[in-house]
């Protein structure tokens, strides 16, 4: 073992960051502020800290260090590419780094508001046109990019948002909405959230508060979606 090996295996914060990888859902929530202590020395790590992680896959773990660097040390981003770190896929030749950019941001509203012009235009141009989706025309979006907008919201949301999420919660529900809504935050004493000011648009939100589906036309865009077959590949999650 070289020096440098023996610095790396003593190092206290490399330990921390593996038994962060290393820990369940409930254990990592709980080292959550302990990695935003460390940032000035997670960024003394360097861009190969990430060399651990799969940038095709969906470790939320890289989603919060990435988050927290570009909270306090923005000049990690000088190389841009961990602007957009994790890989994204499009049958229809949509580029996503926007959308990325605003969850490594935390700016959720505006990520929210782009996710819905995403749905719309994987609906195709009528959807565009008419400013909104037909539960219809859900089946023939694209199964690559729906897993794509929700690998992105799970990897910047410490797990907890997602439509693939919305889904889990839903089922452990017993698949019914009327105990959905409260417990995501969309419904509270019978009365609809106000959108958008009475919406929590941050880490606060409840499990599976984002991305928002308008109910105002009833549950079928929302169950058409949580119940397309690519969002139950996402964690053989069959409704």
């Amino acid at each position: 073992m070289t020096n440098k090996e023996k610095d790396n295996d003593s190092n206290p914060t490399l330990d921390l960051i593996n038994k962060f990888v290393d820990s369940n859902q409930r254990k990592r929530i709980n080292l959550l502020t302990q990695i935003e202590d460390e940032v000035d020395n997670i960024f003394k790590l360097g861009h190969s800290l990430f060399e651990i992680f799969d940038s095709d896959g969906d470790d939320w773990a890289a989603g919060w260090l990435l988050q927290v660097l570009k909270r306090y040390k923005p000049d990690f981003f000088d190389n841009a590419k961990f602007n957009d770190w994790f890989n994204t896929y499009s049958e229809i030749d949509i580029n996503y780094a926007e959308l990325q950019l605003m969850l490594v941001e935390q700016k959720f509203e505006e990520a929210d508001r782009l996710t819905s012009s995403y749905l719309r235009k994987l609906a195709g141009k009528l959807a565009e046109k008419r400013g909104y989706v037909f539960y219809s025309e859900v089946n023939n979006m694209s199964g690559k990019d729906l897993q794509t907008i929700d690998r992105l919201w799970t990897i910047y949301s410490t797990g907890r948002f997602g439509f693939s999420i919305q889904a889990m919660i839903l089922k452990s529900v017993g698949k019914k909405y009327e105990l959905l809504w409260p417990k995501i935050g969309w419904k509270k004493d019978g009365l609809w959230t106000r959108y958008p000011s009475s919406f929590c648009w941050s880490l606060k939100a409840p499990d599976g508060h984002m991305p928002l589906i308008n109910q105002l036309r009833g549950v079928r865009l929302m169950d058409s979606i949580l119940r397309h077959p690519a969002i139950a590949e996402r964690h053989n999650n069959i409704l």
